[in-house]
């Protein structure tokens, strides 16, 4: 199987144009390094994914809470749209491991790090875009950010110990962050899992949680905390 097919099978579309999905994942550092190749990178696909994100969001919260006046609407879609919410939900669909970066953005843990997997998100929103037209990418968005447009809409404040996390660690070079579930126990209606998360194979924190996403953001919190950073 090849890769471009195994990242078609996570994300849930299949595209009919393949050089948009494989554009989409190249990062300008391959582009930089591999000039023979007339590789073509991401970043105009970034700048019109970013506006098709802003579109869905934003008519999506317009049509569906209509007694949220202006100042709140723009608000709820600054914070849906952010650029931590867009690297978890890259992280969600494993885009880091079939980023095609350069030689030295690989060694420097370009992988993993929070700005390349967020434009890399938006350049993938514009290759669906592109492919399969305006309603298969609102659908296809809709359906991986509905728990962060409720819970904005909600005023729900989250902290997202995972993106925080990366963002402690990254500065150290090449990072390598794995969140283990160890256990769960509990009846299957109300479980409850145990997750450690290793830094560079280093066990670094340990959480739990009602689903196993709590728990990795308890565990991402507890190593955060050990870090002295205070979990925040």
């Amino acid at each position: 199987m090849n890769t471009l097919k195994a990242f078609e099978e996570i994300i849930g579309y299949r595209f009919t144009n393949k050089d948009l999905l494989k554009t989409a994942l190249t990062h300008s550092s391959y582009a930089n390094e591999n000039r023979h190749a007339h590789a073509v990178y991401n970043e105009r696909l970034e700048f019109l994914g970013d506006s098709v994100l802003s579109l869905v969001v934003s008519n999506y919260i317009f049509e569906n809470y209509p007694n949220l006046p202006e100042g709140d609407l723009t608000k709820t879609r600054a914070a849906i749209v952010c650029e931590r919410s867009l690297w978890a939900c890259a992280v969600n669909i494993e885009l880091g491991n079939y980023l095609i970066l350069g030689r030295g953005e690989e060694q420097t843990g370009g992988r993993t790090r929070v700005s390349i997997l967020a434009d890399a998100y938006e350049a993938l929103i514009a290759a669906i875009y592109l492919d399969g037209g305006f309603q298969v990418v609102r659908e296809w968005l809709l359906g991986q950010l509905y728990d962060t447009i409720v819970d904005s809409v909600k005023g729900k404040t989250f902290t997202d110990y995972k993106t925080a996390l990366q963002e402690r660690v990254q500065t150290a070079g090449s990072i390598s962050i794995r969140y283990d579930v160890v256990d769960e126990f509990g009846p299957d209606h109300c479980k409850t899992f145990l997750v450690h998360v290793f830094v560079n194979d280093e066990l670094m924190g340990m959480g739990e949680g009602s689903s196993k996403k709590n728990a990795e953001q308890a565990a991402a919190q507890n190593a955060l905390s050990k870090l002295g950073v205070g979990g925040a």
